[in-house]
């Protein structure tokens, strides 16, 4: 069963095609990885996906429902969460409250209640806090909880941006090369995390330049070059696949 939709997507910035008609299925509970070469639109789909954007033309479908329109508040409520290319942190506060920040959408608690610190409040806030330091202890930063978010490793930074993402309680994610500025140990460990995060029944999309990761990780490959979708397979497939080879080492002339 497909849980995420792309239907014949296209985005247009002036005249500019960066996402030209694409279309392709995310199964439900598996790890699926966009590849390209620079500037092949594979952002731009992450935000058209999330609700950054709006497409031009086309579809896309959560669970069967048409999300193109929908605001990206939305989105996250409906179960879709994301991390970005370039960290996104709150760098002055801590840790926890980094991921606090995350799990603020599943909240119901309202201004009055919060003024008053009312009793059911207050339990929210301690179910929030024990969510937080969850998430944390998940992808293995649970010993920083009370460090400031911009004195933690780069590679630490980028688990606290996936540990603020699953917060949200999302049953889809989207990672926009979680493994950039990593070394080989800090790789091999993010690698588990993806695995885990699939094991937990979530969903993983994600972009990544790292080939050993993308190789490792993902169960199925979608290939953009200049917007458009020129292969889709397995890991396996994609390796042998004479276009892709041509996309990323060009083809030398005669």
């Amino acid at each position: 069963m497909s849980l995420l939709q792309l239907q014949n997507l296209t985005k247009r910035f002036g005249g500019l095609v960066a996402v030209d008609n694409v279309s392709f299925d995310v199964p439900e509970g598996a790890i699926v990885g966009l590849i390209g070469p620079n500037g092949a639109g594979k952002t731009t789909v992450f935000n058209l996906i999330t609700g950054n954007y709006r497409p031009d033309r086309g579809d896309i479908l959560f669970d069967g429902r048409s999300i193109r329109k929908l605001p990206t508040h939305r989105i996250v409520h409906l179960g879709i969460a994301r991390t970005f290319q370039t960290i996104r942190l709150f760098p002055k506060l801590s840790v926890v409250e980094n991921v606090l920040a995350g799990r603020h959408c599943r909240m119901k608690a309202g201004v009055i209640a919060a003024m008053l610190r009312l009793p059911a409040q207050k339990r929210e806030e301690t179910a929030a806090l024990a969510e937080a330091r969850a998430e944390m202890a998940f992808v293995g930063i649970e010993r920083d909880a009370d460090q400031v978010a911009e004195n933690l490793s780069y590679g630490n930074q980028r688990l606290l941006e996936i540990a603020r993402a699953l917060a949200t309680g999302p049953r889809f994610i989207i990672l926009d090369e979680p493994a950039g500025g990593m070394n080989d140990f800090e790789t091999a460990k993010l690698i588990r995390v993806i695995r885990q995060i699939r094991d937990r029944g979530i969903t993983v999309l994600l972009i990544e330049h790292d080939m050993s990761l993308v190789m490792e990780a993902c169960e199925q490959l979608v290939v953009l070059e200049n917007g458009a979708k020129i292969a889709e397979g397995t890991p396996g497939e994609i390796q042998e696949n004479e276009r892709v080879i041509e996309a990323y080492l060009g083809v030398e002339e005669e």
